[in-house]
């Protein structure tokens, strides 16, 4: 569906076209904006409308310059006048058998011109719907700019890429070729083609077109990639996991065009009073008639009452922000819920993935005496490359580790550790204390510590201890602050962790509120009781135990691309890049639109009045309608323009994190 369908508000030529183009698949390049009956019907009017002009132009010529009195002048008002009719009455129809706000413009015009034709008006008859034609064209081409970043968004996998066959040969397929489970080897300046998990090689990617990421992020083995990404430096052969719609790219152009399709609450507003908007127009219309006896007047009032600015109001300013929103990796499913997150009023946060990284990694290390601190870090990362478990490949990213042929034979304890005998027959055990004290050795008292606590000994001898935790995400604390300037003080912490750890990370970000080793349905009957003492939650997580809360919240925000499916499809807005700082991004961007759309129909309706005011008072001269015509498209352009100012909200220059404190 085209912008045209989903937000026009011009009469005649708009809605005839648009209501059209809803039953109609599109044909011709599938590639295109419009499709080939809206590129036809579109050009047909333009066609239609300059050869209008060209009439009218030989009849003010040959009226004033070469004989006032011949017949000529007339002639060429009349098949200017019925050149620019049809499309007028076939819109105007149309919006009788499917009745619309939109169609109300159409309604208006149709029974201005049918009036200036009765009243043997010819010149404004013809005049009226060039006018409006002309400024469809303007409006057409502002709102097709939502469908032009769809189309951008689609060519950034419009690539082909290098896969690997089992039977090990090579062949370059396009993205629509590849399948779950395909490999594909990226090179320097190839573009990712599918949603995929790195497993081999090292490269830094330019995520900026996808998640508005200034900086290139370092991806090594083990880590997603998404489509759309270019890869800048090294070779990567990545596995697809995602392709398509199932992509995160695929979720970001679907959300793009159902926001695009959706109907802002002001608008389903203004259409439940349409047809009482219809009857009043034409009441004041009929009264300046008999007032006056000026059909001028009366055509006036009527072209000038055309609701287009009003309409356009919500939709051209919720479209600018989608577009600004999807540049800073902010998806937000509908202009509802952009509207709604202007107003929220507290927070309701999750830890772990949200506030932290949700990735382990070595706090502290405590060694037993004799044993160096570098000794005891490099053990440990060897004998953590051996496991798969979490806390082992946290241990063998904090240090170079060892050759894995140091140790001969290695044996995983399910839930206590590990055990490896060295080349030269030493015995080392590495895991829980209950691993050591199972063989007999006393590791001593266990650390203070709130995360996973790790010890280590060689032939029955402590070494020492290997303190870890989840870190805090380097940028929550700025985010935290960030967000009670913006209103939101009360911020809760909603965890199932124990109490200690979420106690330490909201110390580190500064919220005092705590409700620790809670259920995921507790998290939702949290939310549900902030929103009983009169408040309005952000919800904001990743998992599938934040889903209920997500749903429950007034605004719901899932974390970064790589969050659970069930969370992504509970959340009204998506961060695709996992930084904290996004979210007042995402609130400041509403609230400016909320201002821009308070302010469009602020002149929309103000100048409405206005016009009428003038209008009923004969105060636009002798062709009144057609003045009122010029200066309501005048009206309609500068609410356009006004929400364009919203493509120059730009956060995307955020300074670099810093690390906590």
């Amino acid at each position: 569906m085209s912008a045209t369908t989903a937000f026009s508000s011009a009469p005649s030529v708009g809605r005839g076209l648009s209501q059209h183009a809803q039953n109609a698949a599109p044909s011709g390049n599938p590639g295109a904006l419009m499709s080939l009956t809206e590129r036809w019907t579109l050009g047909t009017q333009l066609v239609l409308a300059m050869v209008a002009c060209w009439l009218l132009m030989i009849a003010l010529v040959w009226k004033y310059l070469i004989s006032a009195g011949s017949a000529v002048p007339d002639l060429a008002a009349t098949g200017a006048a019925l050149l620019v009719a049809p499309p007028v009455l076939s819109a105007a129809l149309t919006s009788l058998r499917h009745p619309s706000l939109h169609g109300l413009t159409d309604q208006i015009v149709a029974v201005a011109m049918l009036a200036s034709w009765a009243s043997g008006d010819l010149l404004t008859a013809a005049l009226l719907p060039i006018v409006m034609i002309i400024g469809h064209v303007f409006e057409e081409r502002s709102l097709l700019g939502s469908q032009e970043a769809i189309r951008a968004l689609e060519r950034l996998v419009d690539t082909t890429s290098l896969r690997l066959n089992p039977d090990g040969t090579t062949e370059d397929v396009t993205a629509s070729q590849l399948v779950p489970g395909d490999c594909v080897e990226l090179r320097p300046g190839d573009r990712v083609p599918a949603d995929g998990l790195i497993l081999a090689g090292h490269s830094s990617l330019d995520m900026a077109s996808l998640t508005g990421e200034s900086v290139p992020v370092e991806v090594v083995p083990g880590e997603r990639v998404l489509a759309g990404t270019i890869s800048l430096s090294g070779v990567l052969t990545v596995e697809i996991t995602r392709v398509g719609g199932e992509t995160a790219l695929g979720q970001i152009i679907a959300l793009m065009e159902v926001a695009e399709e959706a109907r802002p609450p002001l608008t389903r507003l203004l259409e439940r009073y349409a047809g009482r908007y219809m009857a009043l127009i034409m009441t004041i219309s009929a009264a300046v008639w008999f007032a006056s006896g000026s059909t001028s007047a009366m055509l006036a009032v009527l072209v000038a009452s055309c609701p287009c600015a009003v309409v356009l109001a919500a939709p051209a300013a919720s479209i600018a922000a989608i577009a600004v929103a999807a540049r800073h990796g902010i998806l937000i499913r509908g202009t509802a819920f952009l509207e709604h997150l202007a107003d929220v009023t507290s927070l309701v946060i999750d830890k772990t993935g949200t506030l932290t990284t949700g990735r382990l990694s070595l706090e502290r290390v405590i060694t037993a005496p004799g044993v160096a601190e570098a000794d005891l870090l490099s053990l440990g990362a060897t004998l953590g490359s051996l496991s798969a478990h979490p806390v082992s490949r946290a241990l063998a990213r904090s240090a170079v580790p060892l050759s894995k042929s140091t140790f001969s034979d290695v044996q995983e304890e399910h839930g206590l550790g590990l055990r490896a005998v060295a080349q030269d027959g030493s015995l080392f055990l590495m895991g829980r204390p209950a691993l050591l004290t199972g063989e007999g050795i006393d590791p001593g008292p266990t650390p203070d510590h709130d995360g996973p606590v790790v010890c280590l000994s060689r032939n029955g001898g402590l070494m020492g201890w290997l303190l870890l935790s989840d870190t805090v995400r380097p940028e929550a604390p700025e985010a935290m602050r960030t967000l009670r300037d913006l209103g939101l003080s009360r911020q809760i912490l909603l965890t199932g962790d124990r109490l200690s750890v979420a106690q330490r990370v909201g110390e580190k970000v500064g919220i005092i509120a705590i409700e620790a080793e809670v259920l995921p349905a507790g998290k939702m009957s949290c939310v549900l009781n902030d929103i009983e003492q009169g408040h309005l939650p952000l919800v904001v997580g990743d998992g599938i135990n934040d889903a209920l809360a997500l749903r429950a919240g007034a605004i719901g925000i899932a974390m970064g691309a790589e969050s659970t499916d069930v969370a992504l499809s509970s959340a009204d807005i998506v961060l695709m890049q996992p930084d904290l700082r996004r979210l007042g991004t995402a609130i400041r961007l509403s609230r400016r639109c909320r201002r821009t759309i308070q302010t469009n129909v602020a002149m929309g309706v103000g100048w409405t009045g206005i016009l009428i005011i003038c209008a009923a008072f004969n105060l636009l001269g002798a062709q009144g309608a057609v003045m009122a015509a010029v200066l309501h498209n005048a009206s309609t352009l500068a609410g356009l323009a006004n929400a364009g100012r919203l493509l120059r909200f730009d956060e995307t220059g955020l300074p670099e994190r810093k690390p906590s404190s």
